[in-house]
């Protein structure tokens, strides 16, 4: 398979090969976070929090409340597990995900001495919000639990214990009031059938490694078993009864070596490759587009990582830069802030990579700006004198 098919493959499998919609509803968001499988979340919130950025890339802009109410309602569609880093599923699927929780449960004590010796404030955090759940760890926290103190990023013990509990499934998400976890009994948010039904790792890593390859399209084994922070062994045998079965087929991608020889591939059967990709998106950090650095190297070329931990002086593209895909390359980074003080977009770096031009990147991602700002409720979109496209892009917006 050629290098352009592959990411053709990949961006069709990950919705960006059609047309916006020019009116976006439930039934568009549904839609694409079912084919993403997992939606990823995440606290920092510079220019928009990461979960909204992946739906606003795929479609165009939304009313980011109709996510809300679709993905953090305590009985929709949807719920919140660890499927990733801390992800959105599908409610339906969190028979899939038994198999972890088991496995975390076991490991726990072995790995976190906290989890040994505290195991009456557990036993009384299962009962709090058995009494009186659904409820944040702020509302459980009292005197004698809440003390702040080690290296738990000054988490509480009530608070280290509730996410303990969670990534058990003792306690389930009830949604998110303002970016905090709600904290409930599975039978308390309807989940109660759906924590009973045991699913057997094997079986439940076929169907995590199908949804994989139909995610992205196309995939090495290490990619594949990285979209749901699976294990090699596991993803390599499910990989070989799907093979058997006809699911899957492999390939080999150009350009896809390791120590001199072709990387394994996947895909699935019969799955097309869209002729043309035409789109101009901004990715979050967290888009399955680039969360896998590695894959991101492979496939487009890009080094990219994530800034907002690297000392300011040390920052090479930004704080929170935003790679820029359009069509089916990846040709820039913008890195964005909302200000929303002075109602504003703040253009604080942009960047063509190295042989594109930086007019051709402008004309096509200052729309792109502008369709942002209007989607955050603000205004001007102002650039900063900050990165090889910066003159470029305040250029064009001011013709766009």
């Amino acid at each position: 398979m050629r290098s352009d098919q592959a990411r053709r493959l990949a961006l069709g499998a990950g919705g960006f090969a059609r047309p916006h919609p020019e009116t976006i509803g439930a039934r568009h968001l549904t839609a694409a976070l079912d084919r993403l499988a997992v939606l990823q979340l995440d606290s920092v919130n510079v220019f928009a929090r990461s979960h909204y950025l992946p739906l606003f890339a795929r479609l165009g802009s939304y009313d980011p409340a109709l996510l809300d109410r679709l993905i953090f309602r305590a009985r929709g569609r949807y719920t919140e597990y660890w499927a990733h880093e801390a992800a959105i599923i599908r409610r339906d699927d969190w028979p899939l995900w038994h198999w972890k929780r088991e496995e975390r449960r076991e490991r726990a004590p072995e790995k976190y001495a906290w989890v040994r010796e505290n195991g009456p404030l557990l036993d009384w955090l299962l009962a709090e919000v058995a009494a009186n759940g659904p409820l944040t760890a702020s509302e459980v926290e009292h005197d004698a639990a809440s003390e702040r103190r080690g290296p738990w990023w000054g988490w509480s013990d009530v608070k280290l214990g509730l996410e303990h509990l969670f990534a058990w499934g003792d306690v389930v998400s009830a949604g998110r009031r303002g970016f905090s976890r709600v904290y409930a009994l599975p039978q308390q948010v309807g989940l109660g059938e759906l924590h009973a039904r045991r699913t057997t790792r094997e079986e439940a890593h076929r169907e995590l490694v199908r949804r994989g390859v139909r995610a992205l399209g196309v995939g090495t084994i290490g990619d594949i078993a990285d979209y749901h922070r699976l294990k090699i062994a596991p993803t390599k045998d499910a990989l070989r009864a799907l093979l058997d079965e006809g699911e899957v087929v492999q390939v080999e991608v150009e350009g896809w070596v390791r120590d001199g020889r072709p990387l394994p591939a996947f895909m699935l059967s019969g799955a097309r490759i869209p002729r043309r990709v035409e789109t101009t998106a901004l990715l979050s950090p967290f888009d399955p587009v680039v969360w896998n650095r590695d894959r991101a190297l492979r496939m487009f070329g890009f080094p990219y990582r994530i800034e907002i931990y690297t000392p300011a002086a040390q920052r090479q593209y930004g704080y929170y830069s935003l790679p820029v895909l359009v069509d089916d390359a990846l040709l820039g980074r913008i890195d964005l802030k909302s200000d929303r003080q002075a109602s504003v977009l703040r253009v604080q770096a942009a960047w063509a990579e190295p042989g594109v031009p930086a007019g051709a990147l402008a004309e096509r991602v200052a729309p792109v700006l502008r369709r942002a700002s209007a989607w955050q409720g603000l205004g001007e979109v102002l650039v900063a004198d900050r990165g090889t496209a910066a003159a470029a892009v305040r250029e064009a917006l001011r013709g766009s």
